[in-house]
């Protein structure tokens, strides 16, 4: 038993000395905003046909839309199968290349809230996810999914037996970034989206940025906001076509 969770602890800490260190966040701006694309401050009651939920449950409480998830993990019983949790989800089909995303967002109780880019006619990875950017109250994490987790090839490695190789593949597809936020207060995203880099601020000062191939990818069809835990709250978004900033 101890050989068993020495062998564990050995994989782990060679999986962890794989992680890259978090790159330089650049100070300025990498994407000028150009024409605005979509907006919605959330002034109505009813959803309307721009957003559709990907994964349960959304609302409009107060001029504002409200995230709680309610798929979380559940063990197979009384012949149902078991549940795997995933966080609430909804999008709208904003197709963009590089673009700029604005948005205020309030935890309340939520663990994280998210901003993703997908394209469901890409089948080289998991349900077409291309890239994201996830905040918490004490970090925020970018991902290159199309080329990192989601990769089809990289996404069907769950043999724990494929974990390093797994940790190998992944180097370089992710970074995070630490942060500290108030739960009961509003903050702003920015998320800027160039190429094959993002850049993230936080109440007008750069928290994340990340260079990854899969970040470039042409036909990002879909913008998806995410939202972990009970009540996170979203508002005024704007989606904006964008260019890169000449140095």
């Amino acid at each position: 038993m101890h050989l068993r969770l020495l062998s564990a602890s050995l994989l782990l800490l060679n999986i962890a000395a794989l992680a890259a260190d978090p790159p330089k966040v650049p100070a300025d701006p990498i994407a000028k905003k150009k024409e605005l694309l979509f907006s919605d401050d959330f002034e109505r009651i009813e959803m309307g046909k721009s957003w559709k939920e990907v994964v349960p449950t959304f609302t409009l409480e107060n001029g504002a839309l409200k995230g709680t998830q309610t798929r979380v993990d559940a063990p197979a019983a009384d012949g149902k199968p078991a549940v795997k949790g995933h966080q609430a989800v909804i999008g709208s089909d904003v197709p963009t290349k590089d673009s700029v995303i604005e948005l205020r967002f309030k935890f309340a109780g939520a663990n994280s809230v998210s901003a993703e880019f997908d394209d469901r006619a890409y089948t080289g990875a998991h349900y077409g996810h291309i890239c994201f950017a996830r905040v918490t109250p004490k970090n925020i994490i970018l991902a290159d999914q199309k080329d990192g987790s989601m990769k089809n090839e990289i996404y069907q490695m769950t043999d724990p037996s494929q974990a390093q190789e797994k940790a190998k593949l992944l180097v370089g597809r992710s970074a995070t970034f630490p942060l500290t936020l108030d739960v009961s207060q509003w903050h702003t995203l920015t998320l800027e989206t160039v190429g094959d880099t993002m850049r993230a601020s936080i109440d007008g000062k750069p928290a994340a940025f990340l260079k990854s191939s899969g970040i470039a990818h042409p036909t990002k069809s879909k913008i998806e906001l995410g939202c972990g835990g009970k009540d996170g709250w979203f508002d005024d978004i704007k989606i904006y076509n964008a260019e890169p900033v000449k140095p």
